[in-house]
């Protein structure tokens, strides 16, 4: 299967491919270039993930449904199947399937799925005691050994459930009731994937910790070889060092599909088409849906050119006004909106804090001149009142009323 083929398939289709891949490695082994070519394929199925955005760290694993439940165990089929692979660096091979084993451990944890003990033990660190860490790898294996029998009690199941199926199709057609005995199919399906994410869970941790010694030792080893030769080995170490730096960047292309973040698809229509099969990840979308029409099929695939096609191609219409745009282009007409309003009020703050607001009101043009007028006429009053009360002192007027006036 080639790159091309791999961008035209289908996420469910690119899945089953590389999880026979992992189920074919873990159970035997296989050729390294196999294996190489189901990292391939998953690191694309992550990219196809991160672009349908199938996932939120909003929610939780009863807000996923059914059939995407599988998809959350991508990081761990491709740590499994990374550290598989022989190359001379295996330093670097336990960093990068502890790097994808931490990241399916922590999107667990996000969706509810890792038990408290775990995480507890997680938050702790190394400074837990033997005895505790023996108590958890106890508690850890009787839960895998208890995904194992349930996974194994439902294969059972719906083994003997299709065989009976089968049976009564033979012998008799289905009678009107006796299909309700089938409607708990999604339930099982939900229960088999949420145990098997349960299973995958307890061998990541054991994985982890697996991993994690195997590189303090190869560490030590390392270090304990430069310290022993540290002469002999400084020109092989810059040999090793300008070939590395040589084959990164001719690789630089081929990784920069893979580092470089893929443009999410924001179109929920366009990502459940591309999900089922009916189009492909890499066409082009403009976000654009034309309204429906439900006429007759032969007019309705067809452009209408005259009026008599055109009303004949709009029979049937439904009773109510269909949408004009899609959820996608509202949630961005009102987040441009948002922005716009946010602007808005940041520039009225900076103007209402700006010196000009600091300064105070301002007076208006003709008001220092009517405050002088107001001034000059107060003055001219009181000088008349003072003028009247020399020339008429307190009580002359009574005068001529006393005896002696």
């Amino acid at each position: 299967m080639g790159e091309l083929n791999m961008q035209e398939m289908p996420l469910p289709a690119l899945f089953e491919h590389a999880k026979k891949i992992h189920d074919l490695a873990s159970e035997s082994s296989v050729d390294e270039g196999i294996v190489k070519k189901g990292c391939e394929i998953l690191r694309v199925c992550e990219e196809m993930i991160g672009k349908l955005g199938l996932f939120s760290l909003n929610e939780t694993k009863d807000d996923i449904s059914t059939a995407n439940l599988k998809y959350i165990l991508v990081p761990y089929y491709l740590a499994e199947l990374t550290e598989k692979i022989a190359e001379d660096d295996r330093i670097e091979v336990l960093k990068a399937s502890q790097a994808k084993l931490k990241e399916f451990i922590s999107f667990c944890e996000t969706m509810e799925l890792v038990p408290e003990d775990e995480i507890e033990t997680s938050t702790q660190g190394g400074s837990s005691s033997s005895v505790d860490r023996r108590a958890k790898k106890i508690a850890r294996f009787k839960r895998q050994r208890a995904a194992e029998s349930k996974l194994l009690e439902l294969k059972e199941w719906r083994e003997r459930r299709g065989r009976s199926t089968k049976a009564a199709a033979l012998s008799s057609p289905v009678e009107t009731g006796e299909d309700d005995m089938f409607d708990d199919d999604g339930e099982e399906e939900r229960e088999a994937w949420l145990t098997t994410l349960s299973l995958a869970l307890c061998k990541a941790f054991d994985l982890l910790e697996m991993l994690k010694r195997e590189e303090e030792i190869l560490s030590a080893v390392r270090e304990k070889q430069l310290q022993d030769g540290e002469k002999e080995f400084s020109q092989l170490i810059l040999d090793e060092r300008t070939q590395k730096a040589e084959s990164w960047h001719r690789d630089a292309a081929t990784r920069a599909r893979y580092t470089k973040p893929a443009a999410p698809i924001t179109c929920a229509t366009f990502a459940q088409d591309v999900i089922e099969g009916r189009a492909k990840v890499s066409q082009a979308h403009d976000h654009k849906h034309q309204p429906l029409l439900f006429g007759p099929a032969s007019l309705v695939g067809m452009n209408p050119t005259t009026e008599r096609q055109r009303i004949a191609a709009q029979v049937f219409q439904p009773h109510y006004r269909l949408p004009t745009m899609s959820i996608e282009e509202a949630g961005l007409t009102e987040m441009n909106m948002m922005n716009e309003w946010q602007e808005r009020n940041v520039k009225l703050m900076e103007e209402a804090t700006s010196s000009w607001y600091n300064d105070g009101p301002k007076t208006r043009p003709n008001e220092d001149d009517e405050e002088d007028d107001n001034d000059d006429a107060a003055q001219e009053k009181a000088r008349a009142w003072d003028d009247w009360k020399d020339d008429n002192p307190r009580g002359a007027g009574n005068k001529k009323l006393t005896p002696c006036g």
